[in-house]
């Protein structure tokens, strides 16, 4: 049974999630599906963070979830939207054929392994971008705001004990600093091309991860990052919730038609996801944590110290 934010959607996204090769289900049982996952789930910055480090519940979504694709390929694809074959703008294009687009936001996640996976997940606005807001900033922006903004925060929900050490209770990284990422931004969409095979450490993890895929349940939410009182409190752009993919459910697609990554930035073998860094370590040295004997240095990307969440935040 597909579960809605809301009871009724306008015909085109629900056309959207029927159509996907990964079945949208309900949140608390979605076996090899994808859900959108409560907002309270996670924690964000409060209105005070600044000053006292509190963070609350996510809360309401910015953005509506649209979609989720699962699909493999010869090679690394990345610029899926801007493709008119691409599934999701096929839909809009039929349904807005004058123009008036509704905004997509595509965050594709480039997995290392063989066969070249992508989890891709889709969200829409459903509200006008208000002048001077922070996603305004966001995409008009260049690179270098985007990379110091991103936020993703992941949730093992249900996995192995080996993989929810690795990651830890709430993993929160800032995607630029920590990833390479391409930014394909049109009119009415921006894609977020993620290579997780750009840091050893994330790239450990997940090849870790995908050898449970099928006993996985992962929550995986997008934010840019509050920095300032005035963008306090932070909002939750979108959340998904994917849940025992199976290998061969994933779509086979032609690079030809949607494209290949082959132009995104050099991997950078050398950057740390610090705050998965940490908990992979602990897993390889379980005693290390408790003594105190490890100490972790900041990591220097694009010319900034990479950023993570204080140890002394308040959850």
């Amino acid at each position: 049974m597909a579960s809605a934010e809301d009871s009724k959607e306008p015909e085109w996204i629900e056309r959207v999630r029927s159509e996907g090769a990964v079945p949208l289900l309900e949140p608390d049982n979605c076996p090899n599906g994808w859900a959108c996952p409560p907002g309270d789930t996670f924690m964000v910055r409060g209105p005070e963070y600044l000053s006292n480090k509190v963070k609350i519940p996510g809360g309401k979504y910015l953005l509506k979830s649209l979609g989720f694709d699962w699909i493999r390929s010869s090679t690394k694809v990345g610029d899926l939207l801007s493709h008119r074959k691409h599934r999701i703008r096929k839909v809009v294009d039929e349904a807005f054929p004058t123009g008036d687009k509704p905004f997509i936001w595509a965050f594709n996640l480039q997995l290392p392994t063989k066969d070249n996976y992508s989890a891709v997940a889709y969200f829409v606005s459903t509200e006008p971008i208000q002048e001077g807001s922070l996603i305004d900033q966001f995409l008009k922006g260049d690179d270098a705001f985007r990379n110091s903004r991103l936020k993703l925060i992941a949730n093992i929900v249900k996995g192995p004990w080996i993989v929810k050490k690795a990651v830890g209770e709430q993993a929160i990284c800032i995607i630029g600093r920590a990833l390479s990422c391409q930014y394909c931004i049109s009119e009415n969409f921006i894609e977020v091309d993620i290579d997780i095979g750009s840091s050893m450490v994330a790239s450990a993890i997940v090849h870790l991860a995908f050898g449970y895929i099928t006993s996985l349940t992962v929550d995986l939410a997008f934010l840019i990052e509050s920095q300032t009182e005035a963008e306090l409190p932070e909002r939750i752009l979108g959340a998904i919730r994917f849940s025992e993919l199976k290998i061969d459910s994933a779509q086979l697609i032609e690079p030809s038609s949607y494209g290949s990554s082959g132009n995104l930035q050099a991997s950078l073998p050398t950057r740390l996801w610090k705050s998965l860094g940490q908990g992979f370590s602990h897993l390889l040295h379980p005693g290390a944590q408790d003594s105190g004997s490890v100490s972790t240095p900041a990591t220097r990307v694009n010319g900034t110290a990479a950023h993570e969440e204080s140890d002394g935040d308040v959850k």
